[in-house]
């Protein structure tokens, strides 16, 4: 299971890569194979406004239907557009392509709730 450091995580299962008060959200290596081929992804529109932990959208899978929840609170900057025409981008490329959206986040000290790739691996690890 992939899990890069410098990421934020959440035990939703959810990562965040900041960038200058920008965050970049998708899902992580081992939500994406818990849930199997992914068959659509329903995410929001920009300008859109978001709050921590609260769900922004929704990952359908062969096997399931998940909810996505929002690593910060914010507004919606950016959609990935490819996602629409090609969800199994979230299984091959869970941190690069296949990113979900990009948020403007409102309060970075969320940020500091959020779990370290060493901590989100105990926690993932801790469900087996």
């Amino acid at each position: 299971m992939e899990c890069p450091d410098g990421l934020h995580y959440t035990k939703d299962h959810e990562w965040g890569l900041e960038e200058d008060g920008t965050l970049t959200v998708g899902i992580t290596d081992y939500a994406q194979g818990e849930l199997g081929d992914v068959v659509y992804v329903e995410l929001p529109e920009v300008g859109t406004m978001l709050k921590a932990g609260e769900p922004f959208g929704v990952v359908e899978s062969v096997k399931s239907v998940s909810d996505l929840y929002s690593p910060c609170s914010g507004e919606v900057l950016e959609i990935n557009p490819d996602l629409e025409s090609e969800p199994e981008t979230v299984n091959s490329s869970p941190y690069d392509r296949g990113w979900m959206i990009k948020v403007a986040v409102s309060d970075p000290k969320e940020l500091e709730k959020l779990l370290s790739a060493e901590k989100y691996l105990e926690f993932v690890n801790s469900l087996k």
